[in-house]
């Protein structure tokens, strides 16, 4: 597990920083950078990078090698490190809290601003990275590709994606983009999941997240990736969370996407409230009503118990 590196920031001196971005910028070429390179990309002296070096190794910052060649390369809480340092000094981030959840390919923490936000670090490709590889379109066409690459470019589509939609749907409002990590709106709510609906809500919330993806497709975006574990639900309506996989309504896999985004909430209520939720619902036409515009109700799209 990942540990948080909020804690060890003020021991850390600007030169740790320029080392970890030094191997930072190694990994670009390689995923081990040798010992010889790292004081041209850190532009720190060869005693500079060895006295740095021993404090970022104490501080489990970076990991060592030397089966071929003596190598390094950062761990996640180096590239931690580097994404809070700069949001510290943008002052989007003045203060560090608790965990708000910890999952495969992201980890978020609530963190003080000018008030309570979520700051989410982006894990793809720690665990899973040839799955990921395989997956997601943004490693394509690249020899080298490291996790840092692939965690990046999931936040840099998430916060794009974010920008694009809010506030036209109700997702979390960006604040802050930094590497693999995106400062935002801290939203208060109860994972869908985890809610426990009233028979008259049933249908009535099912329709409202089908609509707010309908407004995420005419603002250009196909969530690609919706579930029950990606919408919050309060007292104010819904929000739809976690967008590192969202995909541009004009790629040619948008609309197989889009159907299969409805066909998993759909299902997911059908499940869960069997007694309600329409049988058979036409998930095909209930995507199409969706991307131009016509969605009313789901109870359109499919037959009555």
């Amino acid at each position: 597990m990942v540990q948080n590196v909020a804690g060890m920031l003020t021991e850390l001196e600007p030169e740790d920083f320029h080392l970890l971005s030094g191997v930072e910028q190694g990994m670009r070429f390689s995923e081990w950078v040798a010992r010889e390179k790292i004081p041209e990309f850190s532009r720190l002296t060869a005693e500079e990078v060895d006295y740095r070096l021993d404090r970022c190794l104490d501080r489990e910052l970076l990991e060592r090698r030397t089966i071929q060649y003596e190598g390094y390369k950062l761990k996640f809480e180096g590239y931690d490190a580097l994404a809070l340092h700069t949001f510290a000094e943008r002052e989007s981030v003045e203060g560090f809290g608790a965990p708000l959840g910890v999952g495969k390919e992201s980890d978020v923490y609530e963190v003080q601003s000018y008030k309570p936000l979520a700051l989410k670090y982006h894990r793809e490709g720690f665990t899973n990275f040839r799955e990921v590889m395989k997956e997601r379109d943004y490693t394509a066409d690249r020899e080298h590709v490291s996790w840092l690459y692939t965690a990046r470019k999931a936040a840099e589509r998430e916060y794009e994606a974010l920008e694009a939609l809010y506030p036209d749907v109700a997702v979390p409002r960006p604040v802050d983009h930094n590497r693999h990590a995106i400062v935002m709106e801290k939203i208060d709510g109860v994972e869908l999941s985890r809610t426990k609906l009233e028979d008259e809500q049933v249908v009535a919330v099912l329709d409202l997240i089908l609509a707010e993806m309908g407004d995420a497709y005419a603002a250009g975006y196909v969530h690609a990736d919706m579930s029950e574990y990606n919408v919050f639900v309060n007292e104010g309506g819904i929000t739809i969370f976690d967008w590192p996989q969202a995909t541009p309504t004009d790629h040619e896999n948008a609309a197989e996407l889009l159907e299969r985004d409805v066909e998993n909430v759909v299902g997911y209520f059908r499940r869960k409230y069997p007694r309600i939720v329409p049988d058979e619902v036409d998930a095909a036409g209930l995507a199409t009503g969706l991307a131009d515009g016509s969605f009313e109700s789901v109870r359109e799209y499919g037959s009555e118990h």
